[in-house]
């Protein structure tokens, strides 16, 4: 495998960057205090069937303010002296512009079609092939949350979930969806490019029973674990599964969670 120079390294990182910086105005322009965040709850919130990661950065200069230990199990990084940009330098170069565009596409949809006063309100999803520590490149789940904003709305603080899901699948739709949180509508499967169309809300698929359920199973509970959880009968969990199987069109719940990874469906 041909390496990169540094300078072709720091241009090709350069272009999300740059994707910021031209929405300066979207953003903090100071430094944030980081109070009274539950993190932890937050990463229970965003889908992670398998290796993954977290970490909390400030948009206003970049830095990381909490790094996740798994990082370094799954990347060839250092906690101590590891930077965003080192980050973003291990993103497969054929994925680059695809991350720059769809980083481009969430603001504009959140512009144009949400409202950026409810950005704090949804989750952005999108995957892209990341380099591992043993040098191959695997397909990655990127969640992004934004912690918080300062007085005038811009954005604060992120948080972003990393997760290898090359274990489900290695086929990548090139898709970016924004799921809502607290009751927001999502928006699923956009087309990433410079001229996007206004998306509709997607009809939710599932119900919250369901996604309960599926984001259960993505943590490998059994069916009677499960109902043990949602105090229900194991016998009402498998028949949950089996219609959560007919209505996405799967064999198999391991075919289900790679759909739902790839396609944002919870």
């Amino acid at each position: 495998m041909a390496s990169e120079s540094k300078e072709q390294k720091l241009n090709s990182d350069d272009m999300l960057i740059s994707v910021w910086n031209q929405r300066n105005e979207l953003f903090a322009q100071n430094k944030t205090e980081l109070t009274n965040l539950k993190v932890d709850e937050m990463v229970s919130r965003v889908f992670s069937n398998g290796p993954h990661y977290h970490y909390i950065f400030d948009l206003f200069d970049l830095e990381l303010l909490y790094v996740s230990p798994q990082i370094e199990q799954i990347h060839d990084l250092n906690i101590a002296t590891m930077t965003f940009q080192d980050v973003l330098a291990l993103i497969h170069p054929d994925d680059r512009t695809f991350v720059a565009n769809a980083e481009a596409t969430a603001i504009r949809v959140m512009q144009q079609r949400i409202g950026m006063d409810k950005i704090t309100r949804y989750k952005f999803s999108y995957c892209f092939r990341f380099r591992v520590k043993t040098g191959e490149y695997r397909l990655f789940n990127h969640q992004s949350i934004v912690l918080d904003t300062d007085e005038s709305g811009g954005i604060g603080k992120a948080l972003n979930v990393h997760t290898d899901i090359s274990h489900l699948t290695t086929q990548n739709n090139y898709r970016l969806s924004l799921i809502g949180m607290n009751g927001e509508p999502s928006y699923l499967n956009i087309e990433v490019d410079n001229h996007p169309p206004k998306p509709d809300p997607t009809k939710p698929l599932f119900t919250e029973r369901e996604i309960s359920v599926i984001q259960l199973v993505s943590k490998g509970l059994t069916s009677a674990q499960i109902g043990e959880v949602l105090s229900l009968s194991e016998y009402t969990i498998k028949n949950h599964r089996k219609r959560i199987l007919k209505k996405a069109g799967c064999q198999n719940m391991s075919q289900l969670l790679a759909s739902c990874a790839i396609e944002g469906l919870i």
